[in-house]
């Protein structure tokens, strides 16, 4: 398996998509050896299935169950993402794991959480970041709130939160010898990551409405411009001397109406002269205006163009997938640097090692083969593997 900073641990990851997924691809890009439990037949993204093991059981049948239990004992941590009584009902809930194997550490992700008044409901992304105030923050004052991708409440506030979640406990659970259950909702992180705008807002230096204020799209120097060809660019100048370089810049350091930075009054005129001295050129003159200043001025890339700029090139951020891009693993730890990032698997690819692994005898893996109870990819039984 890959090297990094979590060689040695091991992952049982219970299917799923979106989130836990998300937060199981941090953990094995890190070295973390994870083995994903997936359902015959079952798609596999690309990149966030990355760096998996993969068996395909029918988790229906008691033999099937079975063998999930037996891998979940071999491993520090079991990972799910069904809504709340799903792992419960197919016998590998978190109770079934503790009196299996008290020292696996069990992570649920979820929308609303395992317990409360929509616990069994079902949502998405908009849903939780819209009752947590974060969806209310984001967009134009004179418009409605703007979709930030599934980014906050999927990702940011549930994968992460879940891979962080799962690491504390299993640092626990080496000291103590026992697991938890780490109930990461998506709904309870993207609340935390609303912490220091609640923290403004208690101490009135945020107004509760969208697009008013200093880092929602209503200050002149924290916004984006439309440039002449359609393109864009961020301008982040938040601290008075990046301020100071963005008016040299653009030649408006004696302009009178840029004088205050922080006279709201005069933010409605001074986001109306910046459009109109953005509009006046295309994107790429302005970043070569900005490439080398403080003033905080960067082109607004398409996901395509990110990986070609060339501080991306110079730092490897990214590595190749197919005809695209894929981010490489992060952090960066300079001991134990991860591997290059491998694309998700077959799934039920590893199958027979794992079976191996578990020390099944031969006439017990061809029963389990025979039965449907685990499932290979045509390819193992095409290239010679059991039939």
């Amino acid at each position: 398996m890959s090297a990094g900073p979590l060689d040695g641990v091991r992952v049982v990851e219970l299917g799923g998509i979106g989130p836990a997924p998300f937060a199981c691809m941090m953990l094995a890009d890190l070295g973390a050896d994870v083995i994903r439990i997936d359902r015959p037949g079952a798609e596999l993204h690309p990149v966030m299935h990355r760096n998996r093991r993969s068996i395909a059981l029918d988790l229906k049948s008691p033999e099937g169950r079975a063998i999930a239990m037996r891998l979940v004992a071999t491993s520090d941590v079991a990972i799910e993402g069904f809504r709340p009584g799903v792992a419960e009902r197919l016998g590998l809930g978190p109770d079934d794991v503790s009196r299996e194997a008290p020292h696996v550490v069990y992570g649920r992700m979820t929308g609303w959480g395992q317990d409360g008044p929509w616990a069994q409901l079902p949502g998405h992304d908009i849903n939780y970041i819209a009752l947590t105030g974060a969806l209310h923050a984001i967009g134009p004052a004179d418009g409605d709130p703007v979709v930030p991708l599934n980014l906050i409440g999927d990702f940011g506030g549930g994968g992460m939160l879940l891979a962080y979640g799962v690491l504390a406990a299993v640092v626990s659970a080496r000291t103590t010898g026992r697991g938890q259950v780490v109930d990461a909702a998506m709904i309870d992180g993207s609340a935390a990551l609303m912490a220091m705008l609640h923290g403004y807002l208690a101490e009135g230096r945020w107004v509760d409405e969208r697009g008013v204020n200093h880092l929602d799209g209503g200050a002149p120097y924290y916004r984006t411009y439309a440039c002449s060809d359609g393109r864009h660019v961020a301008v982040g100048c938040i601290e008075p001397q990046f301020y100071a370089s963005l008016l040299e810049g653009l030649d408006l350091g004696d302009d009178p109406d840029f004088a205050a930075q922080d006279d709201r009054s005069r933010w409605p005129s001074m986001v109306h002269r910046l459009q109109a001295i953005f509009g006046s050129r295309p994107r790429d003159e302005w970043a070569e205006v900005f490439a080398t200043s403080s003033a905080c001025v960067t082109p607004v890339l398409s996901i395509g163009e990110a990986p070609l700029h060339p501080h991306h090139v110079e730092r490897q951020t990214y590595t190749s997938l197919g005809e695209g891009h894929m981010a490489r693993p992060v952090p960066r730890f300079a001991g134990t640097p991860a591997a290059e990032p491998r694309l998700a698997p077959v799934v039920g690819s590893d199958g027979l090692a794992l079976l191996g692994e578990l020390g099944l005898e031969a006439a017990e893996v061809r029963s389990h083969l025979e039965a449907g109870v685990v499932v290979l990819p045509p390819s193992a039984t095409d290239e010679g593997g059991p039939r």
